[in-house]
């Protein structure tokens, strides 16, 4: 969920099958116009030109980033997680344009707005709330959340989803996997068909607020009165599939604490970071989307405020023991024992070429050499980021890059990578024997 800035702007959001096809349909249409006429150009300046240099310009990732952006929902998602999964295999130039969508989502006008809280409250909702803010403060893929009190005093948040989501998801997957393979944003050999599984089978989840709100309420039930978080507390009265309704928490972004003190940006990821432990290790259910948005500080308590619990998933043990060999392993400095167990979570496949099945492995040991040090990490200092960017990018013409790990696998690592991010941006120091200790053994 990310939170308005001033780029973003109310526009409607294409409600039918047709609307949104004709958005993609159009959209793709350009994209094959302006290939034409830029090989129509090389071929007058005596020039080849391949097929991928003409469809991949900043041009038509501009023009796919918008359409994605004004359909939202599924549309929007894919993008994401194209982005995000396959982020070191695109052009520099597209995945930069690629992720705006990651970082800003236009709005509902209040006209459409008002048609969704109708369908789910009736149209006499208003004297249910003693104000409701129509202009959102949060927008994203699926909704927009916006500030409302109740007729109790309570401070509310009211997030609603986008008109017309639910019923496209099939639809606009199929479609923009369509568009996705006819750009060639996408290497030769890479199976999209997992992905776009994933994304069709999520975006149906997250469309459905009363199973979120179930998400939210198993979250209280594991933290209990842990008194490092904070998570809001649902109004069941007013939730609906397409409306979730929980109090409103104060909190400002928790990026924003690049310039607190040491102490504090310690705390805060050595908390996200046993969370995330705790998460795989011992509830087997976890918040998967590491968007910093999700995730905000109260500085009045310390407390951090966990947010948005549409992407949570069930881990099943097999998948949680293999991952924990994997660990072991690399604390270890056991190279045998990382790619045994990376071979057995699926990220490295037994018909790999055997040199580029080496090097995944050599990427494996570089990122588990946090945990081999032991002891305090400094995120900060550490280059092991640029390394690790570095060698990735030597392997994207290898030949065995078409191997997509499962999709459980692929979500454990985005969660992971996010959290080290986040801990790299607040250059926190963090004791991983303390944190992985109890859960490795």
């Amino acid at each position: 969920m990310t939170f308005r800035d001033r780029s973003s702007r109310p526009l409607a959001v294409p409600g039918t099958r047709l609307s949104r096809l004709a958005r993609l349909g159009g959209t793709a249409t350009g994209i094959a116009g302006g290939a034409a006429l830029g090989g129509l150009r090389e071929l007058a300046h005596g020039r080849r030109p391949e097929l991928r240099d003409l469809i991949l310009t900043p041009g038509n990732a501009a023009r796919l980033a918008d359409q994605l952006a004004r359909l939202r929902g599924a549309a929007m998602k894919v993008g994401q997680l194209v982005s995000m999964d396959a982020g070191d295999l695109l052009p520099p130039e597209f995945a930069a344009i690629m992720a705006r969508l990651r970082e800003d989502a236009d709005f509902m006008p209040p006209r459409q707005l008002r048609g969704v809280l109708d369908a789910a409250w009736g149209k006499e909702w208003l004297t249910r709330f003693a104000r409701f803010d129509p202009r959102p403060v949060a927008a994203a893929s699926i909704g927009q959340v916006h500030r409302a009190q109740s007729r109790d005093g309570q401070a509310l948040a009211i997030k609603v989803q986008y008109p017309g989501v639910r019923r496209s998801i099939d639809s606009d997957v199929a479609n923009l996997g369509a568009l996705i393979r006819m750009s060639g944003m996408l290497p030769p050999g890479i199976d999209l068909a997992p992905l776009l599984e994933e994304a069709r089978r999520q975006l149906h989840e997250e469309a459905d607020y009363l199973l979120e709100a179930d998400r939210l309420e198993a979250f209280r039930s594991l933290l209990g009165d842990d008194p490092a978080f904070l998570l809001p507390e649902l109004r069941r009265e007013l939730v609906t599939r397409d409306v979730l309704a929980m109090s409103f928490v104060e909190g400002v972004p928790v990026e924003r604490l690049t310039e607190a003190d040491q102490p504090t940006r310690d705390r805060v990821a050595r908390l996200l970071l046993e969370l995330m432990f705790r998460e795989l290790f011992t509830f087997r259910l976890m918040q998967t989307d590491p968007n910093f948005a999700n995730y905000r500080y109260a500085p009045d308590s310390g407390r951090i405020v966990l947010l948005d619990f549409g992407a949570t998933r069930t881990f099943p043990q097999p998948l949680v023991e293999a991952f924990r060999k994997l660990l072991r392993a690399g604390r270890q400095g056991d190279r045998a024992g990382i790619e045994a167990a990376a071979l057995e979570i699926g990220y490295l496949s037994p018909e790999m070429d055997a040199a580029h099945r080496s090097r995944l492995v050599d990427l494996f040991v570089m990122s588990m050499e946090p945990l081999h040090r032991g002891g305090v990490f400094d995120f900060g200092t550490s280059d092991m980021a640029r390394r690790m960017t570095e060698a990735g990018m030597e392997m994207r013409d290898a030949p065995d890059l078409g191997h997509v790990p499962p999709v459980d696998a692929l979500f454990l690592q985005r969660k992971f990578a996010g959290m080290y991010l986040l801990a790299t941006r607040l250059r926190a120091r963090v004791d991983l024997d303390a944190l992985t200790g109890p859960h490795l053994g």
